[in-house]
């Protein structure tokens, strides 16, 4: 087994007291303060997040706006320099190698902010099949990510003199203390944020800036445990749990960052044949009804005449401070007539937890 990889600000995390674990082959903080009380912050004031385990990759060359329009699922023609869109990399049989970030640079460079374990596979893809005179390099140590996330997200991005009042998916290159910052108006959280990409060897100013007004503004560092709380509380896929390989993105809710109309991109007939059938499974929301915290890879049962059926699998499960019971994101068969509102059960180690079936978000998105 091979040995998990670093970010360029490991040093700051533990002399902040952060814990660790390995997650998409690289070694990122886990929490601070504890989970609940970072994912309570980000909702409340605003929560600061390292997130430089995530991959980078430039395309280059004549037409490589085209290029990567003619290959990911949504449709960059919608956007232009100095925008940003969610997309997915599919397989010919509509299944998700990633869901990444496509930054438009300008008619002949994209940016792309793919997952971390990932990474490579993305690059592979569009390697190729790049046309000669386009490049795919990946520059996963090219640039930290550090996410800016809540209330108060812009008074501490105004607090380094860095822009703010971008658009939603909209990003302005700035610089501070001479480091240049990609600045973003994103996240993973639900909540007015930004991302900022700050030069990998040259994190370190922008991070300690960012600790010192965060904790002026009363928010926390927080770590990937707070992350995925918020981001489960929001529906968000996270790729190998509600997208994958075998996991397509209409199963995942996922269908509206799909441009139907292009005449091509990598899956396109096999996802154009899902949406005329109407996919197999479909993402809901689970929210417990009475105790118990719920895990990914549980499976979800219906009762029926014959006594329980199992109708769906959780793949991802938490508690959630925000509600303070436990939710789940699931999938569940569309041949099951499971609608919202309805009451299932959850078998978790032989104990059947009770839940109602949701539309996600769990709660109200301020992304915006």
């Amino acid at each position: 087994m091979s040995e998990p990889q670093h970010g360029p600000l490991e040093d700051r995390h533990r002399e902040l007291g952060a814990s660790f674990a390995e997650f998409g082959g690289w070694l990122m903080p886990v929490s601070y303060a504890g989970t609940v009380a970072e994912h309570n912050a980000t909702r409340n004031t605003v929560g600061l997040f390292d997130v430089s385990h995530l991959g980078k990759a430039t395309v280059r060359g004549p037409g490589a706006a085209a290029f990567i329009n003619s290959c990911l699922t949504n449709d960059l023609t919608r956007i232009g320099p100095g925008k940003a869109q969610y997309t997915l990399c599919c397989t010919e049989t509509g299944g998700v190698i990633d869901d990444l970030i496509a930054y438009y640079v300008s008619d002949d460079e994209i940016f792309l902010v793919p997952n971390a374990a990932n990474t490579a596979a993305v690059v592979a893809a569009l390697q190729a099949v790049a046309p000669a005179g386009v490049t795919v390099t990946d520059e996963h140590r090219s640039r930290a990510v550090l996410a800016v996330q809540g209330p108060r997200a812009a008074d501490v991005i105004a607090g380094l003199g860095l822009p703010t009042e971008m658009d939603y998916m909209a990003y302005v290159d700035a610089s501070y203390a001479d480091v240049p910052v990609r600045v973003c108006r994103s996240g993973y959280t639900g909540e007015h944020g930004y991302e900022l990409l700050p030069l990998w060897d040259s994190a370190a100013v922008v991070f300690d800036a960012l600790v010192t007004v965060v904790k002026a503004a009363g928010g926390e560092l927080a770590g990937l445990g707070a992350r995925d709380t918020l981001r489960t509380e929001m529906g968000y896929p996270l790729h190998g749990h509600e997208l994958a390989l075998d996991i397509s993105p209409l199963q995942a809710g996922c269908g509206w960052a799909i441009g139907w109309n292009k005449p091509a991109f990598f899956g396109r007939d096999a996802l154009l044949a899902e949406k005329a059938a109407g996919p197999a499974r479909r993402l809901r929301g689970l929210k417990v009804t009475g105790r118990g915290v719920l895990r990914a890879d549980l499976a979800v049962l219906s009762a029926g005449v014959d006594g329980d059926r199992q109708v769906g699998v959780t793949t991802s499960g938490t508690f959630s401070p925000t509600l303070n019971t436990g939710i789940a994101l699931a999938l569940i068969d569309s041949a099951a007539g499971v609608e919202d509102g309805a009451r299932v059960s959850v078998d978790v180690r032989g104990r059947a937890v009770e839940c109602e079936v949701v539309r996600p978000p769990f709660v109200t998105a301020k992304t915006r």
